[in-house]
């Protein structure tokens, strides 16, 4: 679709490229084009027209008779106005089948009937026929635009009714769907209002002209050239014209992408993220080929952007390397699939779900619902723990210990009744008590279950320890704290205090007398 669209373009090359014509010259009067008059051996046609448009205004202003005329100068017709030369008719003026007087006389007659009018319009008369219908025609405008948006909230209530940006605990943010009934709603009431203006602006010549003037220098300012490349000159309104065939070209590829996924490469059998990758890379071929292509076309020279485009090609090398590692790495864990959307994945000391897999960076979302965007460097330079890759069930360890003097197989039944009932444990393979060994202050026990969804094992784990401490106080089995026996070699323990705390006890217990005094 967008290639094709480029090769239509392509009969446009060559009037692109070349310096555009010269735009036609009119002969005006009050913001009205009268007739055309081209450009002759000596003059252009704007250095024609400029003077015969000064002087017709004047005229048409002023309350005395207007005289249009022709006459015979270096045996050439001429227009005149109260017998001085407005215009020369020349044989490159003449339409075909006219004469060169014939010509001359045609323009005289349109001149006189421009100037009448120009008189007319001016009459007290008429501007007061004009402005109730002025007044009318704005009180239409403003009925019409009361009217579109009854009609959209009668049948399109949700593209009225729903904020523009979702508000923190509000109703949720407008659909594409509503952005674009948005865009039709004010674009028909912004067309509405500017035909009222330009409408009501021509029933008078003083508006008319203005109107006119502006609407001159905004054609002339977005059509002059003011960009230099590939040894053209491009204006505002070309530039305006590439933007939007680019936009095309845009929705054109992606329009090629998902005809691509649904239509080909989900009927191939592949991975969903093999499919996700092709669609991708094919995606942004198309995008760079029909952009050279669509630049080629609209006349600029790409081997004079080489250099240009070798130097910028190195500087951004040097400094984007961390980008182009990270893109890199994202275009092969789109092809390799260490990791897929929906993993429990655990990486450095991040744990969570994958969302989305970009080519710069991966999202995650925490068990705390937090998004956390990751480098997808990280993903190849680091190690990786995929709770999710090739089956989901997985393992896990309680630790459990109990004092010296409990039986250990009343240990092993309380800890096997823990996992009775709890829907989150796999029957298969079936729960296990391993004995570890002998601690420093208590027997180890370790407690093995599986299950199979990894996101959820801080939640098992805690219902696990729950029942455990309960079952240990039900069987009698108690959780020692740790513990350390003291040994004394010598039977006799001396204590040695300082010097003002002996003093004290001393004066507290009085003198001692040796036992069996009187």
């Amino acid at each position: 679709m967008a290639l094709a669209l480029l090769l239509v373009l392509a009969p446009f090359d060559g009037a692109v490229a070349q310096e555009r014509p010269e735009a036609p010259a009119f002969l005006r009067l009050d913001g009205l084009r009268l007739f055309p008059v081209s450009t002759s051996k000596d003059y252009a046609g704007a250095e024609r027209v400029e003077r015969a448009n000064r002087l017709l205004q004047e005229a048409v202003s002023t309350p005395s008779p207007a005289r249009v005329g022709v006459q015979e100068l270096h045996n050439l017709p001429v227009i005149t106005l109260d017998d001085a030369v407005i215009l020369t008719v020349t044989r490159r003026d003449t339409q075909e089948g006219l004469s060169v007087q014939g010509q001359a006389e045609a323009w005289r007659q349109s001149l006189t009937a421009a100037i009448q009018r120009g008189r007319h319009e001016r009459q007290p008369a008429y501007l007061a026929r004009m402005v109730p219908i002025s007044l009318g025609i704005l009180g239409a405008t403003i009925l019409l635009h009361r009217l579109l948006w009854l009609l959209w909230r009668r049948y399109l209530p949700s593209a009225l009714t729903q904020p523009l940006v979702a508000e923190p605990g509000g109703g949720q943010a407008l659909r594409p769907r509503d952005w674009l009934l948005h865009g039709v709603l004010v674009l028909l009431r912004l067309g509405l209002w500017l035909a009222a203006i330009l409408m009501i602006a021509g029933f008078f010549p003083l508006t008319r002209l203005l109107t006119s003037r502006l609407l001159e220098a905004l054609t002339e300012s977005l059509g002059s050239p003011f960009l230099p490349l590939g040894g053209h000159r491009y204006s505002v309104l070309d530039a305006l014209i590439l933007v939007a065939l680019f936009l095309v070209l845009v929705r054109g590829v992606a329009f090629l992408k998902g005809l691509l996924r649904i239509r080909v490469l989900q009927r191939t059998g592949i991975e969903p993220g093999s499919q996700e990758a092709i669609a991708f890379l094919l995606q942004y071929g198309l995008l760079f080929l029909g952009t050279l292509v669509l630049l080629q076309l609209w006349g600029l020279d790409l081997t004079s952007l080489a250099l240009f485009a070798s130097v910028l090609g190195v500087g951004v090398g040097l400094g984007l390397q961390g980008i182009a590692r990270n893109l890199i790495s994202g275009l092969i864990i789109m092809f390799e699939r260490p990791i897929k959307v929906n993993d429990f994945i655990e990486v450095g000391d991040l744990q969570g779900t994958v969302t989305h897999i970009n080519l710069r960076s991966t999202e995650v979302v925490t068990l705390d619902r937090i998004s956390i965007l990751v480098p997808n460097v990280e993903f190849l330079e680091s190690r990786v723990v995929n709770w999710s890759h090739g089956s989901s069930v997985a393992r896990l360890k309680i630790p459990v210990g109990v004092a010296y003097g409990s039986d250990c197989r009343v240990v092993r039944e309380a800890l096997l009744e823990a996992c009775v009932d709890v829907g989150d444990i796999l029957a298969t393979p079936s729960p296990q008590v391993f004995f570890k060994g002998f601690g420093e202050s208590c027997l180890d026990f370790q407690l093995l279950v599986w299950i199979n969804q990894p996101r959820r094992q801080y939640e098992i784990r805690s219902e696990l320890n729950f029942r455990i401490e309960a079952n240990l106080r039900h069987h009698d089995l108690t959780i020692p704290f740790p513990q350390r026996d003291l040994h004394l070699r010598n039977a006799r323990l001396e204590v040695a205090f300082p010097a003002e705390i002996t003093d004290a006890l001393l004066n507290r217990l009085g003198p001692l007398t040796p036992s069996g005094d009187d």
